[in-house]
């Protein structure tokens, strides 16, 4: 694990092109590099660098060799919006990837529609970039509703009768909540306490006691990083043993080391195949990809970045030489594609939702376990 996260500072550069060539196909993306999710961030860029590297040492996409230019926005959704009015005007990008947060990928849709520009698996399972459709959003994983839906129904059949939720008072928090309350009306429950969170700075002195003085069995942590890492140590420190669940956007290594001690028996749900399944052919490609760079394991994290720019390779290898932002979205509104083990990955004008996957894991020792 120290060889991989050796290996973020490079990750984070430009992407390398083969020496002597520049790079003729332009990818933008706006992420938290410096904020509270940086941590899983970098994890993603790290699997998603693995797929650019190998395409550009085979001789690019079509001839043309890749560099993703990444800028980073603290998890701010104003300089996100900076950010992607650089990359689209002034960078020329002919497509955006793996843009991090729901507020912040919202702000940016009036640009993406203004120009006509792709944006590729937004590291967000927010319902809204599915439905109403997003005709320039195209989703990779699951939805963050589907992810809490079956969080509420997971721990309703291990006996847990008591769930207290802790909700981001965002836009992220609001649309995840949708989907516990489904799992809650499904399991006949209603929630113990739901504690409304600050985005980057939830006030535990007032959330914590909430759970304790309800006797919590388990709690549906909906939050970000550290904002969740931080309520986790103090609910322990409050003495208070309940089964915490979060979701997907925390199922990377960085969280778990910020979790520390207090990283037991946290269940994180992942919308990806488990990076451990190593017979899984996409597991045995990104694993095969990782130790060439040196690096010895995978996370959920990386996997989100490795499939999500499979899948603008892909859509860019087909479009042909020369792609423009029409061209590519042309290509991806017809689009059909196994990324690996049978996990498809289908487009159509009417559909942008991706893979419809959901599973769970079980934290323990700082590593991911079924």
């Amino acid at each position: 694990m120290k060889t991989m996260f050796a290996s973020c500072a490079a990750a984070l550069l430009l992407a390398a092109v083969v020496p002597g060539a520049s790079a003729q196909i332009l990818i933008g993306q706006s992420a938290d590099l410096s904020g509270p999710v940086s941590a899983s961030v970098k994890e993603t860029i790290l699997g998603s660098q693995l797929v650019i590297d190998q395409v550009n040492a085979q001789g690019g996409i079509n001839g043309e060799q890749v560099e993703v230019i990444r800028l980073d926005d603290g998890l701010d959704a104003k300089r996100s919006l900076e950010n992607t009015r650089i990359l689209i005007e002034d960078k020329k990008v002919v497509a955006l990837l793996l843009n991090r947060g729901t507020p912040n990928t919202i702000a940016v849709i009036p640009l993406l529609d203004k120009y006509g520009v792709a944006l590729v698996g937004p590291s967000t399972g927010a319902m809204v970039l599915h439905k109403p459709l997003q005709k320039n959003i195209f989703n990779v994983r699951s939805t963050y509703q589907r992810e809490a839906e079956k969080a509420v129904q997971h721990l309703q059949t291990t006996g847990i009768q008591r769930i207290a939720v802790v909700q981001a008072d965002d836009s992220f928090g609001k649309d995840a909540m949708e989907g516990a309350n489904k799992g809650f009306e499904k399991a006949n429950l209603k929630p113990a306490v739901v504690a409304l969170a600050d985005r980057s700075k939830p006030d535990y002195a007032a959330i914590v006691p909430q759970i304790t003085k309800a006797n919590a069995q388990a709690v549906l942590w909906i939050g970000s990083g550290t904002a969740v890492t931080e309520g986790v140590k103090a609910l322990r420190t409050a003495g208070s043993a309940a089964q915490i669940i979060t979701l997907s956007n925390n199922a990377a290594s960085g969280f778990i080391k910020e979790l520390g001690s207090a990283s037991a028996g946290v269940i994180i749900t992942q919308v990806l195949p488990y990076e451990r399944s190593f017979g899984h052919p996409m597991i045995k490609e990104a694993m095969a990809l990782a130790k060439a760079k040196g690096q010895n394991e995978l996370s959920p994290a990386l996997l989100e970045g490795f499939v999500a720019t499979k899948v603008l390779v892909e859509a860019l290898r087909r479009t042909g030489p020369k792609p423009t932002r029409a061209k590519l979205i042309a290509t991806l509104n017809s689009f059909q594609y196994d990324a690996g083990g049978g996990v498809e990955v289908t487009y159509s004008p009417t559909d942008h939702s991706g893979i419809d996957y959901v599973d769970l894991s079980i934290v323990s020792e700082g590593r991911f376990k079924r």
